[in-house]
């Protein structure tokens, strides 16, 4: 029987936001040369009186290979849109000051990333400190006339051994490095320099800035300073045993002259995103007690500044919340949530009115279709968000406090969008087979679709697995399209957006049911007659990898896989990588050595004796989150069963495997290539493109 499938066409973005013909120019597929050319917008923050807002924009950069983050600054009308300083390196973390006279940032110099302060109407630039580390997190006192940011403060490694004394002019080998930290190495940066971050006070006029926190605990997070400019509170995990209770953490409160230091919550769970109303009253911050499973609402809550009336707000709602800012009269706060696939702007009162305020915000993380996205609230309450549709990224909006609709400022990509045909993008829910759920997923039809054709079936696994795809741009998907293929990309249980219940399906059964949430939405395209049996293809990276790693172990239909950047084994994986205390209790019950079997069960590695489906390995061969050596057990296991495999290195290349645009390309190249080897005998018989 044919199970009941709904499929919509997104309206809201076709109609509205798909590129508009244009009569002369003929438009072409996007082509993977067009990944250099994207720009973005990110990190709007809107002036204290709500006229201007200073947004970063950034872009590709085909001759460095990177991207470049560069500071404009607009009127909240679309008025006046200009570089804030129009020097030509990388700008970022803006924050006006609270007069509205002054933007301070930071930014990249000969000596590593220094604080900047700019007066908005002179157009004069002064840099404010010469630093030993980075800073970050910057945040402006109440009456302006200081700065507070984080910052390392190193520490001398540990040394086991004191090295004889070369002679002069001797070249010897590098002395060995000594590790006795539990956490010492941090995906995209590496080997974590020894010491401890903490909150620092600078004078808005340059001068020697003071520490005003202490200990041998980590301070990172963005301090807000108290109405009376006395205090600073942040969140950190100064607990005894905060290396080993790594998810608890406490907001507190430090005295900036005497550094005295209180705590303002006391619970067993992560306390964090501290932010104070306009008039000084109240504290709301973001929190949930720690029950010890796979995916936790993360909820709201205020309490009084000195740490007395505390209590949550919207405890019914069934979605995770971040990013919080108060509203100009102090009666409620903004945040932002997921919400199948849409990530939206929310307001609620402070007696618990909840309403929407914007939706589709996103488009800043370029590759795939992921969530995030941010948005800053400022005079009046008029609000400038990162917004996307399925075929542009984050272009600046604003919605003012009448909530009328929101008026996009900025169009950085529309000379190329408009010159290009996109695949379009269609919303698809279906029933899953394993219980009642409803699993909601998105196909992506190549340009110049023809109803009635089979095409082939490219299926992307997204990565968390405690995250979501959405209608949001993606380069990666849309070339897929444009080779061809009918994409598919799910959002299986797990996935975010959904509710706590559907997210912590994972729990102890990952991969799980998860598998078969995607086989179902398969099964309903081939009966629905886009696409054929014998004319599938599956990829997907991290969670997404361990997904398609799990797929081919559990069946042969699929004609060829690419398995990006795995966990294969999670003793292996676990015990080596940079987010080793994610898993035990949380995802597997105990430590790995307490229940190997348990985690072994889980283990793609276990399925690798039934794999058929030739498969391509991909990883970056400085990844430590799914380190090199989970996808070179996959490689060496189909090696040694002689299925067909080739293992692709991506030299210096994290976690984030795609980071750089020529990344991003070879990616995509490399996964087209190993499909096409097998869509040839598809292509003899006339059924694909």
């Amino acid at each position: 029987m044919t199970r009941p499938i709904r499929i919509l066409l997104v309206a809201a973005f076709v109609v509205a936001t798909l590129p508009v013909s244009d009569a002369i120019a003929e438009q072409t597929p996007f082509e993977r040369m067009d990944v250099f050319a994207l720009q973005w917008v990110s990190n709007p923050v809107v002036s204290p009186d709500g006229r201007r807002i200073v947004y970063e924009r950034n872009s590709m950069d085909v001759m460095n290979d990177g991207s470049a983050s560069r500071l404009w600054l607009i009127g909240a009308d679309g008025s006046g849109n200009v570089p804030l300083t129009g020097r030509d390196v990388d700008e970022s973390g803006a924050a006006w000051s609270p007069d509205g006279d002054r933007v301070a940032f930071t930014s990249t110099t000969d000596e590593g990333s220094e604080i900047f302060v700019y007066w908005v109407e002179s157009g004069k630039l002064t840099r404010l400190t010469q630093l030993d580390r980075s800073p970050a997190g910057l945040s402006w006192s109440p009456a302006g006339g200081h700065l507070a940011f984080s910052m390392l403060v190193p520490e001398k490694p540990p040394i086991l051994v004191d090295a004889p004394s070369k002679p002069k002019d001797a070249e010897w080998a590098e002395e060995p490095r000594v590790t006795t930290r539990l956490y010492y190495e941090r995906d995209g940066s590496g080997y974590i320099e020894p010491g401890f971050k903490h909150l620092f006070v600078v004078s808005a006029l340059g001068g020697t800035p003071r520490q005003v926190t202490s200990g041998d605990f980590q301070h990172d997070g963005r301090p807000a300073w108290t109405a009376d400019g006395e205090a600073l509170v942040f969140s950190a995990n100064r607990n005894d045993d905060w290396e080993r209770n790594y998810r608890n953490s406490e907001i507190y409160r430090v005295d900036v002259d005497s550094g005295e230091t209180e705590a303002l919550t006391d619970r067993n769970g992560p306390d964090h995103d501290p932010v104070v109303s306009p008039d000084g009253r109240r504290i709301a911050w973001l929190s949930y007690e720690d029950r010890v499973q796979t995916y936790q609402l993360t909820k709201l809550n205020v309490m009084n500044t000195d740490g007395s009336g505390k209590r949550e707000l919207m405890s019914d709602f069934d979605r995770s919340v971040s990013a919080l800012a108060w509203a100009e009269d102090n009666g409620g706060l903004y945040f932002q949530y997921d919400n199948e696939g849409d990530t939206r702007i929310g307001y609620v009162s402070l007696s618990g009115n909840r309403r929407d305020v914007a939706t589709r915000l996103g488009g800043t993380t370029i590759g795939r279709p992921y969530g995030g996205g941010s948005f800053s609230v400022g005079g009046d309450d008029g609000i400038a968000y990162t917004q996307v549709t399925p075929y542009r990224p984050a272009e600046l909006a604003f919605v003012s406090r009448g909530r009328g609709d929101a008026i996009e400022l900025t169009a950085f990509n529309a000379d190329l969008m408009n010159q290009r045909e996109f695949g379009v993008v269609e919303e698809i829910w279906y029933e899953a087979t394993t219980d009642d759920n409803r699993v909601q997923g998105w196909i992506i039809k190549p340009p110049g679709y023809e109803e009635g054709k089979r095409y082939p079936l490219l299926v992307e696994n997204h990565g968390g697995p405690i995250s979501n795809y959405g209608p949001r741009f993606s380069p990666e998907l849309q070339l897929y399209a444009s080779a061809g293929y009918v994409v598919f990309y799910p959002n299986p249980r797990g996935s975010t957006g959904y509710g706590e219940a559907f997210g912590n399906l994972l729990y102890h059964d990952y991969p799980g049911d998860d598998y078969q949430d995607v086989m179902d939405g398969v099964d309903e395209l081939i009966e629905r007659g886009l696409t054929s049996e014998d004319q599938l293809y599956v990829t997907g990276g991290s969670a997404g990898g361990i997904m398609t790693a799990w797929i081919v172990g559990k069946n042969n239909r699929f004609k060829a896989a690419a398995v990006i950047k795995p966990v294969m084994n999670w003793v292996s994986k676990t015990l080596t990588a940079d987010n080793y205390f994610a898993y035990a209790d949380y995802r597997y019950p105990g430590q790995p050595w307490e229940s190997i079997e348990d985690y072994m069960a889980f283990s793609p590695v276990s399925l690798v004796g039934n794999i058929e489906t030739p498969t391509l390995v991909m990883v970056g061969t400085d990844d430590r989150r799914t380190p090199l050596s989970e996808a070179k057990q996959l490689y060496s296991a189909l090696k040694i069963r002689d299925i067909d495999t080739a293992l692709v290195e991506v030299p210096g290349a994290s976690h984030n495997i795609a980071k750089r645009p020529s990344q991003l390309i070879a990616k995509v190249d490399h996964i087209l290539a190993w499909f096409e080897k097998y869509r040839e005998d598809s292509k003899a018989d006339g059924l694909s493109r």
